[in-house]
């Protein structure tokens, strides 16, 4: 936990933050109340002139506040400003300009369209201590996570904002057995169709739901409910609003001059300078201030490929190498592994997660060992060809068995998280429901199988809102999800399906154990192109393996029999055909093994494995009894 906020402007806080190491400079820049006053501190050193005006003088009508530059170019003063007065900076730039930006450090932001900050009081009286004292085994490696990736703006309408949201959030997560919930950005941006990942407020929760003391509440009512909290944070690019940090004072003071690394072609706006101290110190300092003063469990950093490679999205010509004549950034390289090394060596217990999508060796390998410094790595290879072997008609998946097998290879060279996040079902791509071939039947059970699959397989699990219950269509951020789909009895299966996959991979260690080695997967039936059946065991050292056999055509497979490792009887855990869960019913029940030797194991079992489905397995324990027996 860092220090108090508003703290005196040091020598030692001028040379960390010029320096590129201040973690947090929110302490000590932007706007802080105290004993009736604010004092404002700003860093623009090629200002000439900076004033604050505001709501405390009538936005310079009664007089603006003349600010005094430090020599680290940090400007200061103090005014008669409260809580909830709004403000912004007036800066007179060398070319004798004047413009008008908002806080870089502010705390608070006023609803868009409105572009002032908000001065704001971050005191709040916390009840999570016990979720704090132990959050950091459910984060962990060997840990069963979960993760249900939601949109507050669309997921459901409560009026109350953060408060409500949370409330009914909590309860929702809990009842479908998720651990975490990831948010897309909640950092103040002015365009609400970027749905945040265009920020301006890098130390400011979108007032859009509330003030920060309610989102610090909302933190708060899911730790309480046993629910943690995973952030989306943005340090690739900025909008290039003229309240924002662009040209902010009147020179590429937080983006790279050269437009060739300044500016990014695919989302049109400004890419951080990272080899600049200050602007390393910034970022640094915002990532610290979510996971310090907003008790979140974790940052997801967004686009972190687009970081890495100069020539990311961009023709030759239109880039420039770095001193070796290569297309690594190599200060965006030196940043993360910076800031890795800095959250995890002040937060243990928190995770950094990173979107990231080409083979750029040791994301999660620490920094110290030539790697990144990630916790987790985005498994965006899986998601890929996992869909595309999915959104086959399946008379033709026997053909593409490598979709499914080829991940065997790199799975234990990072400790990834599966995804099947909003990014698949947006722009034109559909929902997971519609991805799917055939009737409506088929698109449930082939979605049911996905979802299965995604359970069964190394690594953490992340799904995107909706996907629960085959909501229908692209995203959109305009209107909430389409709750009304569970008044169908299928739908209802479909999401009591992913519930019960939850609770499956909490319960059985085998599920969540080995999810980052390489070891946790033993292939028994790989190359089936007959059937089109896949096999395959989860395993961890002194635990019950888990049988997951897999069957990607809608024809029932009768009397398949698979090789196993443990003689007796082993019992259905899950089977996805079930009718409760909206399949056809074909299901096996206990099978006991034979001595007939299959798949390298000395006995082995033959079971019915039911229309586009998939089916899991455990051997029972000395008394016949087993806790992950199908409801």
């Amino acid at each position: 936990m860092s220090g108090r906020l508003g703290r005196p402007f040091t020598a030692d806080d001028a040379w960390a933050f010029n320096g590129g190491t201040h973690a947090t400079a929110y302490e000590v820049l932007g706007a802080h109340h105290d004993r009736g006053s604010t004092t404002f501190r700003l860093w623009a050193p090629n200002a000439t002139a900076v004033d604050v005006v505001g709501d405390f003088n009538h936005w310079g009508a009664a007089g603006s506040l003349d600010l005094d530059p430090d020599p680290s170019g940090v400007w200061r003063g103090r005014a008669p400003a409260a809580p909830g007065d709004r403000y912004k900076y007036r800066i007179k730039t060398r070319a004798g300009t004047v413009l008008e930006k908002a806080d870089p450090f502010g705390f608070g932001q006023e609803e868009a369209p409105g572009t002032a900050s908000v001065i704001a009081n971050l005191d709040y009286s916390w009840g999570d201590d016990e979720w704090m004292a132990g959050r950091g085994h459910r984060l962990d490696f060997t840990a069963p996570v979960s993760i249900y990736e939601a949109h507050l703006g669309s997921w459901r309408y409560e009026p109350g904002g953060y408060v409500a949201q949370a409330k009914q959030l909590a309860a929702y997560v809990t009842d479908t057995g998720f651990t975490h919930v990831e948010l897309l950005p909640t950092t103040e941006h002015p365009f609400y169709g970027s749905w945040g990942y265009q920020t301006t407020g890098y130390f400011a929760p979108t007032s859009r739901y509330g003030s920060p003391v309610a989102f610090m509440e909302f933190v708060d009512i899911l730790h309480q409910a046993g629910i943690g909290v995973i952030l989306d944070w943005v340090p690739s690019h900025f909008p290039d609003d003229s309240h924002g940090l662009a040209l902010f004072d009147g020179t590429h003071l937080y983006e790279h001059a050269d437009p060739r690394r300044g500016h990014h072609p695919d989302w049109d706006s400004c890419i951080f300078n990272y080899d600049r101290a200050e602007v390393r110190s910034f970022l640094q300092s915002s990532a610290n201030f979510f996971i310090d003063r907003y008790h979140v469990d974790g940052l997801r950093v967004d686009a972190v490929a687009s970081m890495l490679y100069l020539d990311y999205s961009r023709a030759a010509g239109e880039w420039t190498p770095n001193e070796h004549g290569g297309n690594e950034n190599l200060g965006a390289v030196a940043f993360l592994r910076q800031l890795t090394g800095a959250l995890y060596g002040t937060h243990p217990g928190i995770q950094i997660i990173a979107e990231e999508s080409t083979a750029w060796p040791g994301v999660t390998m620490p920094a110290d060992h030539g790697g990144l410094g990630f916790g987790y790595k985005w498994d965006m290879g899986w998601m890929h060809d996992t869909l595309q072997y999915l959104q086959r008609d399946p008379i033709h998946r026997h053909h593409h068995a490598r979709d499914l097998t080829f991940r065997s290879i790199y799975a234990g060279s990072e400790n990834f998280i599966l995804p099947l996040s909003h990014d698949e079902v947006v722009h034109g791509k559909g929902s997971l429901f519609d991805k799917m071939p055939g009737d409506r039947w088929q698109q449930l059970a082939n979605l049911r199988l996905l979802f299965g699959y995604q359970w069964a397989v190394p690594g953490k699990k992340l799904l995107f809102m909706g996907g629960e219950f085959a909501q229908h269509g692209d995203w959109n951020h305009e209107r909430e999800l389409d709750w009304g789909l569970l008044a169908q009895p299928e739908i209802r299966g479909l999401q009591h399906l992913v519930r019960r996959l939850n609770q499956l991979y909490r319960v059985e260690p085998a599920l969540h154990e080995g999810d980052c080695t390489g070891a946790g997967l033993e292939w028994l039936v790989a190359d089936d192109t007959a059937n089109t059946v896949f096999a395959f065991l989860r395993t961890a050292p002194g635990r019950r393996p888990v049988l997951v056999i897999a069957n990607f055509t809608p024809v029932p497979r009768r009397d398949y029999r698979v090789g196993v490792p443990v003689q007796g009887t082993w019992v259905p855990l899950i089977e996805s055909d079930s009718i409760d869960f909206g399949g056809s019913g074909t299901v096996s029940g206990p099978v006991a093994t034979e001595a007939i030797p299959a798949h390298g194991h000395g006995h082995s079992l033959s079971i019915t494995v039911g229309p586009l489905a998939i089916v899991f397995l455990a051997p029972t324990d000395e008394n016949g009894s087993d806790a992950g027996v199908e409801e």
